[in-house]
This record gives structure tokens, sequence and C-alpha cells, in this order.
């Protein structure tokens, strides 16, 4: 599957804009962390792209989020790796998270919320003028972007990254596609 119909077919699904940009968000942070980890920037980019395509329809019944997810990519011809990665992603699935690409998935998914809640809090709304520091500072704060599981953004750490690590890399990531974000 290229990225040009991975992208087609998930917004064919997808209704909703911003999670069309989350999708995107979570893309470029698994390509750059698959550069980082020394894995497939291809494979791991598509795993983000892909990631919440049955959202619309899996929103109020969270349990099956993932698992609808892989049935879809399976029928489309997706890779094995992929529709793993996809189901392992939702903590509700209870499926073990083996590979690093299903580990990396599991902390970029809430950190690219975190990320640009934090950019839509400064009077310019711009990831430029968003630092690793400020993420930091905001994720401290339980009110903040609630929606952004912290424990889960913390289990960079089975990648082998500190948080601060991770961090910069998501950030850098969504700073190379601003444009395409609105940010």
């Amino acid at each position: 599957m290229d990225r040009i119909r991975a992208y087609d077919e998930l917004c064919v699904r997808l209704t909703n804009k911003n999670l069309i940009k989350h999708s995107l968000a979570v893309e470029a942070i698994m390509r750059e962390l698959a550069v980082q980890l020394k894995s497939d920037p291809e494979i791991w980019g598509l795993v983000g792209l892909v990631h919440d395509i049955d959202y619309d329809r899996t929103a109020d019944n969270p349990a099956m989020h993932g698992v609808m997810g892989a049935e879809i990519l399976e029928g489309l011809g997706f890779d094995t790796e992929i529709i793993y990665a996809v189901k392992a992603h939702n903590p509700h699935n209870l499926v073990e998270r083996k590979r690093k690409v299903d580990k990396a998935l599991f902390c970029a998914d809430p950190v690219s919320g975190l990320i640009t809640a934090g950019a839509l809090i400064l009077p310019s709304k711009k990831l430029e003028d968003v630092t690793v520091e400020f993420i930091i500072k905001r994720m401290a704060e339980k009110s903040f972007a609630r929606g952004a599981n912290r424990e889960q953004i913390k289990k960079c750490d089975e990648l082998g990254l500190s948080l601060e690590e991770f961090l910069g890399i998501s950030l850098n990531a969504m700073k190379k596609i601003s444009a395409e974000l609105g940010l």
C-alpha cells in the first residue's frame, strides 16, 4: 500500500478534518521516530497515518477502536505489521505491544494532541513557538489537554528515549508539517 492510496482511504472514512490533521501529525512523528530508531520510515509513517481509520465508526465504542481498524486495513491489503500496530495502539484491546513500531504508536498518538493543544493556547497558535520545556510544564497540569494520556506518553522509555528526547522528536516532526496542520 502506498502513502497516496492510504491517505485517500483514510479521507474516505474520516469526516472530521481535525482527525485527519491528527493522523498527519502522528504520521510525521512516526516517521521521525523510525529514523531515530533505525527502522523503516515508510512503514512507520503508514502506521501513524491510518491508525485511526475506523474512528468515525468506533467513536461510541472504544473497545472496538483498533480492532475494526485492523479489519479495514486487512481488507485493503495492508501489511500485517501495520495491521498489528493499529490493533495494539488502543489499550482497551489488551493487545501486547511487542515491537518498537507498536510501542512508538502507543506514545505518538496522545503526544500529538498534547503538542497541538500547546500550540493552540499560545497567542500565535503556531508550533514554531512551542518548546519542549513548555510541553513538559503543561504535561504537569492535569486539566490541560485531558485527552492526552500522560502515562502513555511516558512509555517512550520503552523505546530507549527520555521524555525530553521523545517530546523533542515529536515536536520537530510536527513543526516540519505545520502548514498542513494549520499550526
